[in-house]
């Protein structure tokens, strides 16, 4: 299948051609103005592209890949520190002595390497605009009171290749800062319950600052035909369902 969104005077906007599964993981190829971007979902909270030659990994995890059978990666995002998104053994395994490593303060003290990124910054690399945003909970908190994800501690990443942007959520619910972002081509928003956002959650904040494609993700045993169902009537969302449990 191929989906084409185009605006009213019939200039397409936004191409995004699903593939099969291959190599185990599926993937989706999304065409820019730069050539195209290629997503695997390889599950949980963890993801790789590859874009202009370049190889990214975000949040290896070793329990949902083997990394010494995957490509070395030209650059790594971590978003925040617990053991599901920070496993320096994965990242070990796909690192180079060129790899760069953004990550939060928090993952940066216990790896001992990598380019800190706060909440807000900015920075371009290997031609890649990465832009850090706010991750964390609101609502869910566990029982001694705190917050499963204090504000502060975790980024999200808007990426941007050639004309996409791509939003990767980590590990938030729908914070003021979310609602909040322009000209989001595709974002993975997290949906396990009760770390994160039940899918009314995420529901509020695709509607508020409507991506073009939509992949829930990190979503564990939450049914994600539930968000489905909840923006059945947004037709400028395109809501895609992966294996990211």
């Amino acid at each position: 299948m191929i989906r084409i969104l185009s605006s009213f005077a019939g200039a397409v906007l936004f191409i995004a051609i699903p593939l099969s599964t291959q190599g185990g993981f599926e993937r989706d190829v999304v065409k820019t103005s730069a050539g195209d971007l290629e997503i695997m979902f390889i599950g949980h909270g963890t993801l790789m592209m590859k874009y202009a030659g370049k190889t990214i990994h975000v949040d290896p995890w070793s329990r949902v890949a083997d990394y010494q059978k995957l490509p070395k990666a030209d650059l790594i995002l971590i978003t925040h520190h617990h053991g599901d998104h920070l496993d320096p053994k994965a990242i070990n395994q796909v690192s180079t002595e060129k790899t760069v490593i953004l990550l939060t303060q928090k993952c940066a003290d216990e790896l001992k390497k990598g380019t800190v990124m706060e909440n807000g910054d900015s920075q371009t690399v290997l031609g890649i605009k990465v832009e850090a945003v706010p991750a964390y909970n609101i609502v869910h908190k566990r029982p001694d009171g705190g917050v499963f994800h204090p504000k502060g501690e975790g980024n999200g990443y808007v990426l941007t290749f050639g004309d996409k942007r791509i939003y990767i959520a980590g590990d938030t619910e729908n914070t003021s800062e979310m609602k909040a972002l322009k000209k989001v081509d595709i974002a993975f928003l997290p949906m396990n319950l009760p770390y994160t956002m039940t899918p009314e959650m995420v529901a509020n904040a695709a509607k508020a600052f409507k991506p073009k494609i939509l992949y829930p993700y990190h979503y564990g045993g939450t049914d994600p035909g539930k968000l489905t169902e909840l923006l059945k009537e947004e037709k400028e969302i395109e809501v895609r369902i992966r294996k990211m449990e």
